[in-house]
């Protein structure tokens, strides 16, 4: 039996969530399309605003205006699917895009790249789900101390994000390069304990959604057993037909091999996962000159980056050199299916092995 995925009064009907990938790889046509097959899907808020022609001018209006209307395309998508946004509390219009988001009526708000300890107050008086992306126990337990002392309310859903995903990781560069991280499985369960308390206080079951090498039904099988309420997914939805991504970028997972997925350094000082390429040359050789800066995100100084992220990642997106960010499994990725294909594979594969486990 594969359970359907509830956060409150929002229920998908199968618990796989399209994770949010930026800049410009999951915005509309992917997300409404994993949000008609019962899944739910992610548009990446981060840069959103990149193909407007005001983008580098008016930053912020760009990416609001771009916001409203890949939310409102992936309702007209999947009208009775659930749709959220990913957007990185690191971002400085963090937010402005937020309360545009929420305006829009989105279902559900993901939030990495930092704690959003005043999410709460933020989405007060709406629908709009909440769901803080960690790495730890210890994050998940903050941030349900600071939810039930200042809001007096449990997260919605906590998302735990383990070291083999792709793109920014929240680990430090040498326990990465150590390997003496923790695995995935025990970090679900350090959180799973950890909100514990909290789930008896408010008398709610909190789901916990795992994610980081998330590649198919036998994984998924695995980590429901485990006590996950279900799986975020970002690298198998890139090599899909409605992924928003150019098809160059597409096909560099199908290329890739094993050894071409390595550890990056961020400009914002967070080790990430990529895929080699004639960029992650040039940036080893620090060759990358910064020609604009687009105040993005918090930590990055622009006097010392070594390049823009913006601007690596956009030119990915669109098929041209540039940063592309990929989850340890991305070698195992061999061609590209539409999303009804990929959705009925994985959910048959988990109840094959959910059931031989039985």
């Amino acid at each position: 039996m594969l359970n359907h995925l509830r956060i409150g009064n929002l229920v998908a009907k199968w618990p796989i969530i399209q994770g949010g990938m930026g800049i410009g790889i999951s915005l509309s046509a992917l997300a409404g399309a994993v949000a008609k097959e019962g899944g739910i899907g992610i548009i990446s808020g981060v840069q959103i605003g990149y193909r407007e022609a005001d983008f580098q001018k008016n930053n912020l209006e760009a990416n609001k205006r771009a916001l409203r209307e890949e939310i409102r395309k992936a309702r007209e998508i999947a009208p009775e699917g659930i749709i959220g946004v990913n957007l990185l509390a690191a971002m400085t219009t963090y937010d402005e895009l937020i309360r545009t988001a929420i305006e829009e009526g989105i279902d559900l708000i993901v939030t990495g790249a930092g704690l959003p300890l005043d999410l709460p107050k933020m989405v007060e008086g709406t629908e709009t789900k909440i769901a803080p992306v960690v790495s730890s126990g210890k994050a998940a337990r903050l941030i349900s101390k600071v939810y039930d002392k200042k809001f007096g309310i449990p997260a919605d859903m906590f998302i735990v994000e383990g070291p083999l995903a792709g793109g920014h990781l929240g680990f430090k560069k040498e326990v990465m390069e150590s390997e003496s991280y923790m695995d995935l499985e025990d970090i679900l369960k350090e959180v799973l304990e950890a909100i514990r308390p909290f789930e008896e206080k408010y008398e709610v079951k909190i789901p916990v959604v795992v994610a980081g090498g998330i590649f198919d039904g036998k994984d998924i099988a695995h980590y429901l057993q485990l006590g996950a309420s279900g799986v975020q997914m970002g690298t198998r939805f890139v090599a899909t037909e409605e992924c928003n991504a150019d098809l160059d970028f597409k096909m560099s997972y199908v290329h890739a091999r094993a050894e071409d997925i390595r550890l990056v350094k961020s400009p914002v000082g967070m080790p990430g996962r990529a895929i080699s390429n004639s960029f992650t040359e040039k940036m080893d050789a620090g060759n990358i000159p910064v020609k604009r800066c687009y105040n993005c995100l918090i930590p990055c100084d622009p006097r010392t980056t070594p390049y823009c992220i913006s601007d690596a990642l956009i030119h990915s997106a669109e098929g041209t050199e540039g940063l592309i960010f990929a989850g340890a499994n991305a070698f195992r990725v061999n061609e590209i299916i539409s999303v009804k294909e990929l959705m009925r594979k994985l959910i048959e594969e988990t109840r094959d092995h959910m059931d031989s486990c039985n």
